[in-house]
């Protein structure tokens, strides 16, 4: 019965990894609830400053600020969010193949690209094709922190306020529901005003402003753009990691299944095999008891 010693460690093994599959279903079900409201939690700040910078602009037409200028160079920035682990499906390799296609196309037009890597996951990527990856954010946790995200991110602003960019892209996954993420890539810089006051008029609550500004217009209007990009960045990564906690409870509950079904098939074949094993021996016995 050597044969079915070693169906049996089989079966063993794998009730094991199904127990850690499960567990791991379990956890990330938790966490991505946490997730989905850090993502409600986020919108209504991003939202109100988009109001804000959108009355701003039009209040001033004569000043044009630094992000909302077309600078002429072939040079742009480009950031990466991933996940610092995996075990989530699809979810990276959908998004990184949708980099790998904005980066070919980029090259093509002869354009020049600094990278920005969030996550694990995309610098390994990065680094194993040779992109420049100018800076990095990794081992973000559970909960993204802005002050975590502004030291990488604002390699690429300043660059492009200095006009050394062109435009400033940013990959990541969006969350629609449990289980649907769609892989985008997203236009950060310039920003578009054109953008702006669609997104503001759809929300309802476009307005015509006028404002009194300390110390002066321009300070206070660059530093809100700025932080209107933060805020759409951070809002992505938040978007990224619903959709890595929602990926993965799916690949962890078809991993479920899955060893499910391989214990069930097990079992059959042990099943099929003892009883072999028995009905030889029987007609061993019944065969030697008539040779007597």
């Amino acid at each position: 019965m050597a044969v079915g010693k070693e169906i049996r460690s089989k079966i063993h093994s794998v009730e094991n990894t199904k127990k850690i599959t499960k567990a791991m279903e379990m956890v990330a079900t938790s966490k991505m609830r946490k997730a989905q409201e850090r993502v409600r939690s986020a919108r209504p700040y991003a939202d109100t400053v988009r109001n804000i910078a959108t009355n701003l602009g039009e209040a001033n037409p004569e000043y044009v600020p630094p992000f909302l200028r077309v600078n002429d160079v072939k040079k742009v920035g480009l950031i990466v969010v991933t996940t610092d682990k995996g075990l989530c499906g699809g979810m990276n390799t959908n998004v990184l193949r949708a980099v790998t296609n904005k980066l070919q196309e980029l090259q093509h037009a002869g354009q020049q690209i600094d990278v920005v890597a969030v996550g694990n996951k995309g610098l390994g990527f990065l680094t194993r094709i040779g992109a420049k990856v100018v800076a990095q954010a990794t081992q973000l946790g559970d909960t993204p922190h802005l002050e975590q995200l502004i030291g990488p991110i604002k390699t690429l602003l300043d660059e492009y306020a200095e006009g050394k960019l062109n435009a400033v892209y940013i990959a990541f996954t969006r969350f629609v529901n449990t289980m649907k993420q769609e892989s985008v890539i997203e236009q950060l810089l310039p920003l578009s005003s054109e953008r702006m006051q669609t997104e503001t008029r759809d929300s309802g609550s476009h307005r015509s402003w006028d404002y009194i500004y300390e110390p002066d217009a321009q300070s206070v209007i660059d530093d809100l753009l700025r932080r209107y990009v933060e805020a759409l960045t951070y809002q992505a990564v938040a978007e990224n990691m619903a959709s890595e906690q929602s990926a993965r409870m799916v690949a962890m509950k078809a991993a479920s299944d899955n060893a499910g079904n391989i214990i069930d098939e097990l079992n059959l074949i042990y099943n099929k095999t003892r009883q072999a094993a028995i009905t030889k021996e029987l007609s061993e016995i019944v065969a030697g008891a008539a040779a007597i």
